[in-house]
């Protein structure tokens, strides 16, 4: 993620430049600033923001990070976008919330799905009314790295072994890509007011364990929801979905037609069954405009002075969400959302 971020921001150049990189580890530090022309590179956060005047800090680093770094870098007055979840918990993301109000800097969680063309025309739609009342969803994230080595050897590398541990302040599969569909989902059609959500950790190695690494984070999760419009969804995410390398899908269907997202057809275009096509079930392919990315957004924020989405808030809105599926699956029963029923997620 670090890389994205870097040829995101180099592609910006004019607006930003690169300045410098931090890693805990020297060698990894000093090999990504020769990858990306940095000038320099910093093994700890209070000596990149002692020695340099950066107004801005993107943080893509393991999630049990993403609190401590946000929080350390608003009070050193820089702006902050922050990679999802933006935290472990609610409580914690609502530190960061305040944190950021009480700075008055940027602030902003990069759920990378907001760039798709697609969602955006999806929303815009869903939001006009173009499909009346939204009555049911369908979503889920879809990656099958644990039943193949699409992106290598998971058991070989700390960059996947990580992501499967609780002790590594993993929240697992439901923390990682589970705040994706989340996102995706009440982004157009608006907040989740229950959840019901079940998750399994599947055996991955003798005694669940590689080196270090405890495997013991949920590596699939199903969710069933009420909107608080009183529309029912399913909500699913999985590592093992073989065939499918990282595939994201949304369908929500109304009383006057229904949309379909589908990232392994395409992200710039979307599937429409309304209007005369609604009585003979009939779908049609909808083109979707250029949209700017969450990195563009995060400049164009600094340099205008005007706010952007998806902020810290949202980010603390979803992770709510992401708190009531770990309570209803230690309960093994629905756990309500009352602080969102009624309020629409930007």
């Amino acid at each position: 993620m670090a890389q994205r971020h870097a040829r995101a921001y180099h592609a910006l150049a004019p607006q930003c430049t690169i300045v410098a990189a931090m890693d805990i580890v020297r060698e990894r530090a000093e090999a990504f600033c020769r990858e990306f022309g940095i000038a320099h590179a910093f093994t700890n956060v209070d000596a990149l923001l002692a020695a340099t005047d950066c107004n801005a800090v993107a943080i893509a680093s393991p999630d049990a990070t993403h609190a401590p770094l946000a929080l350390q870098c608003l009070r050193a007055g820089r702006h902050v976008l922050c990679e999802k979840p933006l935290a472990l918990s609610h409580g914690e993301a609502l530190r960061m919330v305040e944190a950021a109000r009480t700075s008055g800097k940027v602030n902003l969680v990069n759920f990378t799905y907001r760039n798709l063309p697609a969602l955006q025309a999806i929303a815009a739609l869903v939001n006009a009314g173009e499909i009346g009342e939204v009555r049911h969803v369908e979503a889920s994230y879809l990656q099958c790295w644990l039943s193949s080595k699409i992106w290598g050897d998971w058991r070989a590398s700390p960059l996947w072994l990580w992501r499967l541990s609780r002790a590594h302040g993993s929240n697992g599969v439901l923390g990682d890509i589970g705040v994706h569909v989340i996102d995706l989902a009440t982004f157009p059609v608006g907040p989740i007011s229950e959840v019901f959500c079940r998750l399994t950790c599947f055996d991955k190695a003798p005694g669940n364990r590689i080196g270090e690494y405890h495997l013991d984070a949920n590596d699939s999760a199903v969710m069933t929801v009420t909107f608080a419009n009183g529309a029912l969804g399913t909500l699913h995410v999985t590592r093992w979905a073989s065939g499918h390398a990282d595939r994201l899908f949304l369908k929500i269907a109304g009383t006057r037609g229904a949309v379909e997202l589908d990232t392994e057809r395409a992200t710039d275009r979307f599937r429409l069954c309304a209007g005369e096509d609604l009585d003979r079930a009939q779908w049609r392919d909808v083109s979707a405009a250029p949209v700017p990315t969450n990195f563009e957004r995060f400049v164009r924020s600094i340099i205008s002075g005007r706010p952007e989405q998806p902020d810290f808030a949202r980010g603390a809105e979803v992770q709510q969400v992401i708190d009531a599926c770990l309570a209803s699956h230690e309960g093994n029963a629905p756990v309500g959302i009352p602080a969102l029923a009624g309020k629409r997620l930007a």
